[in-house]
Protein backbone atom coordinates (compact mmCIF):
# COMPACT_ATOMS: atom_id res chain seq x y z
CA UNK A 1 0.00 0.00 0.00
CA UNK A 2 1.89 3.54 -1.00
CA UNK A 3 1.08 6.38 0.85
CA UNK A 4 0.60 10.18 -0.74
CA UNK A 5 2.63 12.84 0.54
CA UNK A 6 1.53 16.40 -0.81
CA UNK A 7 3.05 19.57 -0.34
CA UNK A 8 1.46 22.81 -1.45
CA UNK A 9 2.42 25.93 -2.22
CA UNK A 10 0.03 28.69 -2.46
CA UNK A 11 0.14 31.96 -4.03
CA UNK A 12 -2.38 34.95 -3.35
CA UNK A 13 -2.54 38.08 -4.67
CA UNK A 14 -2.92 41.38 -1.93
CA UNK A 15 -5.58 43.75 -2.16
CA UNK A 16 -4.03 46.93 -1.96
CA UNK A 17 -4.24 50.33 -3.83
CA UNK A 18 -1.37 49.88 -5.44
CA UNK A 19 1.66 47.11 -6.76
CA UNK A 20 4.11 46.26 -4.12
CA UNK A 21 7.05 48.34 -5.56
CA UNK A 22 5.36 50.65 -7.90
CA UNK A 23 2.27 53.43 -8.10
CA UNK A 24 0.59 51.34 -10.89
CA UNK A 25 -2.91 50.50 -9.27
CA UNK A 26 -3.66 47.00 -8.28
CA UNK A 27 -7.12 46.22 -9.91
CA UNK A 28 -8.37 43.83 -11.93
CA UNK A 29 -9.26 45.20 -15.68
CA UNK A 30 -9.74 43.35 -19.07
CA UNK A 31 -7.68 46.26 -20.87
CA UNK A 32 -4.10 44.93 -21.05
CA UNK A 33 -0.78 46.76 -20.45
CA UNK A 34 -2.81 49.65 -18.72
CA UNK A 35 -1.83 49.66 -15.29
CA UNK A 36 1.68 49.85 -15.66
CA UNK A 37 4.53 51.76 -14.35
CA UNK A 38 8.23 51.80 -15.55
CA UNK A 39 8.98 49.34 -12.15
CA UNK A 40 6.80 47.06 -13.54
CA UNK A 41 8.15 47.12 -17.00
CA UNK A 42 11.67 46.54 -15.76
CA UNK A 43 12.88 49.76 -17.64
CA UNK A 44 16.75 51.33 -16.96
CA UNK A 45 16.77 53.72 -13.60
CA UNK A 46 14.17 51.97 -12.31
CA UNK A 47 14.15 51.46 -8.25
CA UNK A 48 11.26 50.15 -6.19
CA UNK A 49 9.36 50.87 -3.21
CA UNK A 50 8.14 48.50 -0.36
CA UNK A 51 3.97 48.84 0.11
CA UNK A 52 3.26 49.55 3.18
CA UNK A 53 -0.06 48.08 3.33
CA UNK A 54 1.13 44.76 1.56
CA UNK A 55 3.84 44.45 4.23
CA UNK A 56 1.22 44.90 6.97
CA UNK A 57 -1.07 42.11 5.19
CA UNK A 58 1.56 39.99 4.41
CA UNK A 59 2.48 39.94 8.30
CA UNK A 60 -1.29 39.65 9.70
CA UNK A 61 -1.60 36.27 7.42
CA UNK A 62 1.61 35.46 9.12
CA UNK A 63 0.39 36.08 12.92
CA UNK A 64 -3.33 34.12 11.85
CA UNK A 65 -0.88 31.05 10.46
CA UNK A 66 0.64 31.22 13.67
CA UNK A 67 4.21 31.84 11.95
CA UNK A 68 7.46 33.01 14.07
CA UNK A 69 8.03 36.74 12.08
CA UNK A 70 11.08 38.07 11.73
CA UNK A 71 12.60 41.21 13.04
CA UNK A 72 12.83 43.03 9.89
CA UNK A 73 11.16 43.18 6.30
CA UNK A 74 14.25 42.14 4.04
CA UNK A 75 13.52 41.31 0.25
CA UNK A 76 15.76 39.48 -2.00
CA UNK A 77 16.37 39.25 -5.52
CA UNK A 78 15.72 35.89 -7.28
CA UNK A 79 17.18 35.85 -10.73
CA UNK A 80 15.88 33.81 -13.50
CA UNK A 81 15.00 34.54 -17.31
CA UNK A 82 11.02 33.95 -18.50
CA UNK A 83 9.05 36.50 -20.91
CA UNK A 84 6.42 37.20 -18.35
CA UNK A 85 9.32 38.82 -15.73
CA UNK A 86 11.10 41.76 -17.56
CA UNK A 87 13.22 42.34 -15.12
CA UNK A 88 15.18 38.64 -15.44
CA UNK A 89 14.73 38.91 -11.96
CA UNK A 90 11.61 38.85 -8.98
CA UNK A 91 11.55 41.03 -5.95
CA UNK A 92 10.71 37.85 -3.30
CA UNK A 93 12.01 37.06 0.23
CA UNK A 94 14.12 34.26 1.14
CA UNK A 95 17.01 35.21 3.50
CA UNK A 96 14.07 36.38 6.12
CA UNK A 97 10.28 35.58 5.28
CA UNK A 98 7.60 37.15 6.79
CA UNK A 99 6.93 34.10 8.18
CA UNK A 100 8.20 30.36 9.46
CA UNK A 101 6.72 27.23 11.10
CA UNK A 102 3.11 27.97 11.30
CA UNK A 103 0.39 25.76 11.05
CA UNK A 104 -3.15 25.89 9.88
CA UNK A 105 -5.79 23.50 11.76
CA UNK A 106 -8.80 22.45 10.15
CA UNK A 107 -11.53 20.45 10.04
CA UNK A 108 -11.78 16.84 7.84
CA UNK A 109 -14.26 13.77 8.71
CA UNK A 110 -14.79 15.61 12.10
CA UNK A 111 -11.40 15.76 13.01
CA UNK A 112 -9.04 18.34 13.36
CA UNK A 113 -6.00 18.09 11.43
CA UNK A 114 -2.92 20.47 11.47
CA UNK A 115 -1.28 21.25 8.41
CA UNK A 116 2.29 23.02 9.43
CA UNK A 117 3.56 25.73 7.13
CA UNK A 118 6.99 25.76 6.11
CA UNK A 119 7.29 29.18 5.67
CA UNK A 120 5.19 32.58 3.84
CA UNK A 121 6.47 35.28 1.91
CA UNK A 122 6.02 38.59 0.21
CA UNK A 123 6.77 39.12 -3.26
CA UNK A 124 6.19 40.48 -6.46
CA UNK A 125 3.53 38.67 -9.18
CA UNK A 126 4.52 37.97 -12.54
CA UNK A 127 3.15 39.29 -15.91
CA UNK A 128 0.85 37.34 -17.73
CA UNK A 129 0.97 35.35 -20.87
CA UNK A 130 -1.58 34.49 -23.70
CA UNK A 131 -0.55 31.52 -25.67
CA UNK A 132 -1.98 31.46 -29.77
CA UNK A 133 -1.16 29.68 -32.30
CA UNK A 134 2.50 30.30 -33.22
CA UNK A 135 3.13 32.87 -30.55
CA UNK A 136 2.14 34.20 -27.39
CA UNK A 137 1.07 37.90 -26.05
CA UNK A 138 1.79 39.78 -22.71
CA UNK A 139 -0.10 41.25 -20.37
CA UNK A 140 1.89 43.48 -17.71
CA UNK A 141 -1.39 44.41 -15.59
CA UNK A 142 -0.50 41.76 -13.48
CA UNK A 143 3.43 42.39 -13.29
CA UNK A 144 4.05 44.15 -9.72
CA UNK A 145 0.94 42.66 -7.96
CA UNK A 146 1.64 42.38 -3.97
CA UNK A 147 1.58 37.84 -4.05
CA UNK A 148 2.48 36.15 -0.73
CA UNK A 149 3.26 32.52 -0.92
CA UNK A 150 2.06 30.24 1.88
CA UNK A 151 3.98 27.24 1.12
CA UNK A 152 3.11 24.00 3.84
CA UNK A 153 5.59 21.37 4.76
CA UNK A 154 5.21 17.89 3.36
CA UNK A 155 2.53 16.61 5.87
CA UNK A 156 -0.88 16.55 3.47
CA UNK A 157 -2.00 13.12 2.26
CA UNK A 158 -5.19 13.12 0.40
CA UNK A 159 -6.83 15.27 -2.32
CA UNK A 160 -9.43 15.61 0.87
CA UNK A 161 -7.30 17.00 2.84
CA UNK A 162 -5.93 19.26 0.49
CA UNK A 163 -8.84 20.78 -0.53
CA UNK A 164 -9.95 21.52 2.57
CA UNK A 165 -7.00 23.16 3.79
CA UNK A 166 -7.12 24.98 0.02
CA UNK A 167 -10.41 25.82 1.49
CA UNK A 168 -9.50 27.02 4.80
CA UNK A 169 -7.13 29.44 3.36
CA UNK A 170 -9.43 31.28 1.62
CA UNK A 171 -11.57 32.12 4.22
CA UNK A 172 -8.48 32.51 6.14
CA UNK A 173 -7.64 35.46 3.82
CA UNK A 174 -11.11 36.47 3.54
CA UNK A 175 -11.30 36.50 6.89
CA UNK A 176 -8.69 38.71 7.51
CA UNK A 177 -9.99 41.20 4.58
CA UNK A 178 -6.07 40.69 3.06
CA UNK A 179 -7.48 39.41 -0.57
CA UNK A 180 -10.46 38.67 -2.53
CA UNK A 181 -8.94 35.31 -3.27
CA UNK A 182 -11.00 34.64 -6.40
CA UNK A 183 -9.60 32.18 -8.36
CA UNK A 184 -11.15 32.63 -11.18
CA UNK A 185 -9.23 36.17 -11.72
CA UNK A 186 -6.14 34.51 -11.25
CA UNK A 187 -5.91 35.74 -7.37
CA UNK A 188 -5.61 32.72 -5.74
CA UNK A 189 -3.71 29.47 -7.32
CA UNK A 190 -1.28 26.77 -5.95
CA UNK A 191 1.57 24.18 -7.32
CA UNK A 192 1.38 20.81 -5.79
CA UNK A 193 4.20 18.66 -5.21
CA UNK A 194 2.79 14.86 -4.78
CA UNK A 195 5.25 11.83 -4.12
CA UNK A 196 3.82 8.45 -3.15
CA UNK A 197 6.09 5.39 -1.44
CA UNK A 198 5.46 2.38 0.63
CA UNK A 199 8.66 2.95 3.24
CA UNK A 200 9.19 6.56 5.76
CA UNK A 201 11.24 7.45 2.80
CA UNK A 202 9.73 10.38 0.25
CA UNK A 203 9.42 9.00 -2.75
CA UNK A 204 10.15 10.86 -6.44
CA UNK A 205 8.13 14.41 -6.33
CA UNK A 206 6.05 15.59 -8.97
CA UNK A 207 4.83 19.02 -9.33
CA UNK A 208 1.65 20.22 -10.67
CA UNK A 209 1.95 24.29 -11.55
CA UNK A 210 -0.58 26.92 -11.77
CA UNK A 211 -3.78 25.37 -11.11
CA UNK A 212 -6.19 27.57 -9.88
CA UNK A 213 -9.71 25.95 -9.41
CA UNK A 214 -10.31 23.56 -6.38
CA UNK A 215 -11.91 20.99 -8.05
CA UNK A 216 -8.79 20.78 -10.38
CA UNK A 217 -6.35 20.00 -7.08
CA UNK A 218 -9.11 17.29 -6.22
CA UNK A 219 -8.90 15.52 -9.63
CA UNK A 220 -5.13 16.21 -10.35
CA UNK A 221 -4.01 14.72 -6.86
CA UNK A 222 -6.45 11.88 -7.30
CA UNK A 223 -5.23 10.99 -10.91
CA UNK A 224 -1.47 11.24 -9.89
CA UNK A 225 -2.35 9.17 -6.49
CA UNK A 226 -3.45 6.41 -9.48
CA UNK A 227 -1.22 7.13 -12.01
CA UNK A 228 2.12 6.84 -9.69
CA UNK A 229 0.42 3.49 -7.96
CA UNK A 230 -0.10 1.47 -11.20
CA UNK A 231 4.02 2.69 -12.17
CA UNK A 232 4.98 1.47 -9.27
CA UNK A 233 2.99 -1.67 -9.13
CA UNK A 234 4.55 -2.41 -12.42
CA UNK A 235 8.18 -2.09 -10.71
CA UNK A 236 8.32 1.23 -13.37
CA UNK A 237 10.00 4.06 -11.98
CA UNK A 238 7.98 7.68 -11.01
CA UNK A 239 9.55 10.65 -13.06
CA UNK A 240 10.95 13.67 -11.41
CA UNK A 241 9.04 15.92 -13.65
CA UNK A 242 6.26 19.06 -14.28
CA UNK A 243 2.89 18.07 -15.12
CA UNK A 244 -0.33 20.20 -16.02
CA UNK A 245 -3.45 19.37 -15.36
CA UNK A 246 -6.06 19.09 -18.06
CA UNK A 247 -9.88 19.29 -19.07
CA UNK A 248 -10.06 15.67 -18.77
CA UNK A 249 -9.13 15.16 -15.87
CA UNK A 250 -5.78 13.83 -16.56
CA UNK A 251 -1.98 14.96 -15.92
CA UNK A 252 0.14 15.44 -18.69
CA UNK A 253 3.88 15.87 -18.69
CA UNK A 254 5.28 19.37 -19.73
CA UNK A 255 9.31 19.17 -18.87
CA UNK A 256 11.54 16.82 -16.82
CA UNK A 257 13.16 18.09 -13.71
CA UNK A 258 16.31 16.83 -12.80
CA UNK A 259 18.05 19.24 -10.49
CA UNK A 260 16.12 22.53 -8.48
CA UNK A 261 17.25 25.75 -10.65
CA UNK A 262 19.47 27.88 -9.21
CA UNK A 263 18.05 31.61 -8.42
CA UNK A 264 21.35 32.96 -7.41
CA UNK A 265 19.34 34.37 -4.84
CA UNK A 266 20.80 37.63 -2.88
CA UNK A 267 19.52 40.61 -1.05
CA UNK A 268 17.94 43.33 -2.73
CA UNK A 269 20.00 45.89 -2.79
CA UNK A 270 17.44 48.83 -3.59
CA UNK A 271 15.40 48.27 -0.37
CA UNK A 272 16.98 48.84 2.66
CA UNK A 273 15.70 46.59 5.50
CA UNK A 274 12.55 47.55 7.09
CA UNK A 275 12.97 47.54 10.99
CA UNK A 276 9.63 45.78 12.67
CA UNK A 277 9.07 47.02 16.15
CA UNK A 278 7.59 44.57 18.64
CA UNK A 279 4.69 47.13 19.48
CA UNK A 280 3.62 46.91 16.14
CA UNK A 281 3.32 43.16 15.67
CA UNK A 282 1.53 43.69 18.83
CA UNK A 283 -0.92 45.93 17.14
CA UNK A 284 -1.59 43.10 14.95
CA UNK A 285 -1.87 40.61 16.84
CA UNK A 286 -4.46 42.53 18.67
CA UNK A 287 -6.25 42.96 15.39
CA UNK A 288 -6.57 39.47 14.48
CA UNK A 289 -10.30 38.60 14.06
CA UNK A 290 -11.80 34.93 15.37
CA UNK A 291 -11.49 32.72 12.85
CA UNK A 292 -13.88 30.67 11.40
CA UNK A 293 -12.65 27.21 13.12
CA UNK A 294 -12.53 29.03 16.82
CA UNK A 295 -16.02 30.25 15.70
CA UNK A 296 -17.28 26.65 14.26
CA UNK A 297 -15.71 25.44 18.42
CA UNK A 298 -17.81 28.39 20.00
CA UNK A 299 -20.92 28.07 18.46
CA UNK A 300 -21.08 23.57 19.30
CA UNK A 301 -20.53 25.43 22.58
CA UNK A 302 -24.13 26.69 22.40
CA UNK A 303 -25.39 23.68 21.82
CA UNK A 304 -26.02 24.56 17.61
CA UNK A 305 -26.23 22.09 15.42
CA UNK A 306 -22.55 20.62 13.88
CA UNK A 307 -24.04 21.40 10.05
CA UNK A 308 -25.53 24.75 11.34
CA UNK A 309 -22.37 25.43 12.95
CA UNK A 310 -20.18 25.14 9.89
CA UNK A 311 -22.21 27.15 7.99
CA UNK A 312 -22.87 30.06 10.07
CA UNK A 313 -18.90 30.25 10.49
CA UNK A 314 -17.62 29.92 7.02
CA UNK A 315 -18.25 33.39 5.80
CA UNK A 316 -17.04 36.33 8.37
CA UNK A 317 -19.79 38.88 7.55
CA UNK A 318 -22.41 35.85 8.31
CA UNK A 319 -21.04 35.17 11.24
CA UNK A 320 -20.69 38.66 12.77
CA UNK A 321 -23.91 39.20 11.96
CA UNK A 322 -25.00 36.09 13.71
CA UNK A 323 -23.11 36.72 16.71
CA UNK A 324 -25.35 40.41 16.72
CA UNK A 325 -28.08 38.77 16.48
CA UNK A 326 -27.51 36.67 19.85
CA UNK A 327 -26.92 39.39 21.78
CA UNK A 328 -30.69 40.49 21.68
CA UNK A 329 -32.07 37.07 22.71
CA UNK A 330 -31.00 34.31 24.91
CA UNK A 331 -32.80 31.85 22.68
CA UNK A 332 -30.01 30.00 20.24
CA UNK A 333 -32.11 28.30 18.77
CA UNK A 334 -34.55 30.41 17.60
CA UNK A 335 -31.42 32.41 16.72
CA UNK A 336 -30.61 29.74 14.14
CA UNK A 337 -34.09 28.94 12.57
CA UNK A 338 -34.01 32.26 11.86
CA UNK A 339 -30.71 32.53 10.10
CA UNK A 340 -30.81 29.35 8.28
CA UNK A 341 -33.84 29.16 6.84
CA UNK A 342 -35.45 32.86 7.21
CA UNK A 343 -32.12 34.67 6.03
CA UNK A 344 -29.40 32.62 4.58
CA UNK A 345 -32.47 31.38 2.06
CA UNK A 346 -33.36 34.98 1.31
CA UNK A 347 -29.38 35.53 0.45
CA UNK A 348 -29.75 33.06 -1.84
CA UNK A 349 -33.02 33.81 -3.38
CA UNK A 350 -32.41 36.97 -4.03
CA UNK A 351 -28.13 36.83 -5.41
CA UNK A 352 -27.33 38.90 -2.47
CA UNK A 353 -24.58 39.37 0.36
CA UNK A 354 -25.71 39.87 3.55
CA UNK A 355 -24.19 43.53 3.64
CA UNK A 356 -26.75 44.33 0.92
CA UNK A 357 -29.79 43.01 3.24
CA UNK A 358 -32.19 45.39 4.28
CA UNK A 359 -33.24 43.68 7.54
CA UNK A 360 -30.22 44.66 10.49
CA UNK A 361 -29.76 42.35 13.44
CA UNK A 362 -31.24 44.64 15.16
CA UNK A 363 -34.54 44.44 13.31
CA UNK A 364 -34.14 40.56 13.41
CA UNK A 365 -33.11 40.85 17.02
CA UNK A 366 -37.14 42.82 17.15
CA UNK A 367 -38.61 40.14 15.98
CA UNK A 368 -37.14 37.55 17.80
CA UNK A 369 -38.11 38.90 20.72
CA UNK A 370 -41.48 39.22 19.89
CA UNK A 371 -41.18 35.48 19.48
CA UNK A 372 -39.36 34.96 22.59
CA UNK A 373 -42.01 36.75 24.44
CA UNK A 374 -44.67 34.53 23.06
CA UNK A 375 -46.12 37.74 21.86
CA UNK A 376 -46.05 36.42 18.49
CA UNK A 377 -45.88 32.94 17.25
CA UNK A 378 -43.32 31.48 14.67
CA UNK A 379 -45.43 31.45 11.77
CA UNK A 380 -46.31 35.22 12.40
CA UNK A 381 -42.38 36.23 12.67
CA UNK A 382 -41.39 34.15 9.53
CA UNK A 383 -44.32 35.80 7.61
CA UNK A 384 -43.34 39.23 9.49
CA UNK A 385 -39.45 39.14 8.43
CA UNK A 386 -40.35 38.16 4.69
CA UNK A 387 -42.40 41.36 4.92
CA UNK A 388 -40.36 43.38 6.10
CA UNK A 389 -37.58 42.40 3.51
CA UNK A 390 -40.17 42.83 0.64
CA UNK A 391 -41.44 46.14 1.49
CA UNK A 392 -38.12 47.47 3.05
CA UNK A 393 -39.76 48.41 5.84
CA UNK A 394 -38.49 48.17 9.76
CA UNK A 395 -39.70 45.51 11.45
CA UNK A 396 -41.22 48.13 14.64
CA UNK A 397 -43.16 49.60 11.88
CA UNK A 398 -44.87 46.50 11.17
CA UNK A 399 -45.31 45.10 14.22
CA UNK A 400 -47.22 47.94 15.39
CA UNK A 401 -49.73 47.71 12.17
CA UNK A 402 -50.49 43.97 13.92
CA UNK A 403 -52.42 42.94 16.65
CA UNK A 404 -50.04 41.69 19.25
CA UNK A 405 -50.14 37.82 20.11
CA UNK A 406 -53.78 36.16 21.79
CA UNK A 407 -52.24 34.59 24.55
CA UNK A 408 -54.34 35.63 27.68
CA UNK A 409 -56.69 32.02 28.73
CA UNK A 410 -59.98 33.93 29.12
CA UNK A 411 -59.75 35.72 25.78
CA UNK A 412 -58.93 32.23 24.13
CA UNK A 413 -61.32 30.16 25.62
CA UNK A 414 -64.32 33.25 24.92
CA UNK A 415 -63.10 32.81 20.98
CA UNK A 416 -62.67 28.75 21.49
CA UNK A 417 -66.41 28.45 23.06
CA UNK A 418 -67.97 30.57 20.31
CA UNK A 419 -66.48 28.38 17.57
CA UNK A 420 -67.47 25.11 19.33
CA UNK A 421 -70.80 26.61 19.68
CA UNK A 422 -71.30 27.02 16.28
CA UNK A 423 -69.90 23.97 15.38
CA UNK A 424 -71.76 21.25 17.46
CA UNK A 425 -71.14 18.24 14.89
CA UNK A 426 -67.80 18.28 15.78
CA UNK A 427 -67.94 18.50 19.19
CA UNK A 428 -70.32 15.50 19.06
CA UNK A 429 -67.95 13.45 17.24
CA UNK A 430 -65.28 14.28 20.06
CA UNK A 431 -67.95 13.18 22.62
CA UNK A 432 -69.85 10.40 21.01
CA UNK A 433 -67.20 8.72 18.27
CA UNK A 434 -63.91 9.74 20.41
CA UNK A 435 -62.87 11.78 16.76
CA UNK A 436 -59.56 13.21 18.23
CA UNK A 437 -59.17 14.32 14.92
CA UNK A 438 -61.73 17.53 15.25
CA UNK A 439 -59.14 19.60 17.61
CA UNK A 440 -57.07 20.31 14.38
CA UNK A 441 -60.22 21.42 12.72
CA UNK A 442 -60.79 23.71 16.05
CA UNK A 443 -57.34 24.60 15.72
CA UNK A 444 -57.84 26.05 11.95
CA UNK A 445 -61.00 28.09 12.89
CA UNK A 446 -59.33 29.74 15.89
CA UNK A 447 -56.53 30.38 13.71
CA UNK A 448 -58.59 31.08 10.83
CA UNK A 449 -60.70 33.44 13.04
CA UNK A 450 -58.39 35.07 14.80
CA UNK A 451 -55.86 35.70 11.36
CA UNK A 452 -53.17 33.47 13.02
CA UNK A 453 -52.78 35.47 15.87
CA UNK A 454 -54.02 33.76 18.46
CA UNK A 455 -50.82 31.76 20.74
CA UNK A 456 -51.37 28.42 19.30
CA UNK A 457 -49.76 26.21 21.97
CA UNK A 458 -52.09 27.62 24.44
CA UNK A 459 -54.74 27.09 21.94
CA UNK A 460 -54.64 23.64 21.52
CA UNK A 461 -54.23 22.86 25.02
CA UNK A 462 -57.46 24.44 25.90
CA UNK A 463 -59.91 22.93 23.39
CA UNK A 464 -58.06 19.91 24.06
CA UNK A 465 -59.99 21.27 27.93
CA UNK A 466 -62.81 22.80 26.75
CA UNK A 467 -63.74 19.38 24.65
CA UNK A 468 -63.17 17.09 27.38
CA UNK A 469 -65.18 19.77 29.67
CA UNK A 470 -67.94 19.10 27.47
CA UNK A 471 -67.50 15.49 26.91
CA UNK A 472 -68.11 14.98 31.16
CA UNK A 473 -70.65 16.90 31.38
CA UNK A 474 -72.52 15.04 28.51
Amino acid sequence: MYKATIGLEVHCELKTNTKNFSSAPNEFTKFPNTHVAPVDLGLPGILPIANKEAIRKALLTSLALNCITPDEVLFDRKNYYYPDLPKGYQITQNTKPVGIKGYLDILVNDEVKRVTIHDIHLEEDTASLEHRNGYSLIDYNRSGVPLIEVVTDPCIHSAEEAVTFLEDLRDLFLFLEVSEARSNYGEMRCDVNISLSDTKELGTKVEMKNINAFSSVEQAIKYEIERQTKLLEEGKEVVQETRRIATDGKTYSMRKKVDALDYKYFVEPNIPPIKIEDDYIKELKDSLPELKLSRFDRYQSLGIDKEDAKTLSKEKEISDYFDEVLSYIKDTKLAVNFMTTGILSTLNKLDISIKELFITPEMLGTILKEIESKKMSLDKGKKLLYEAIDKKKDPKELIKKTESQISDDKELLKIITSIMDENSEQVRQYIEEDNTHVVNFFIGKVMQTTKRSANPNRSMVLIKEELERRKNEK
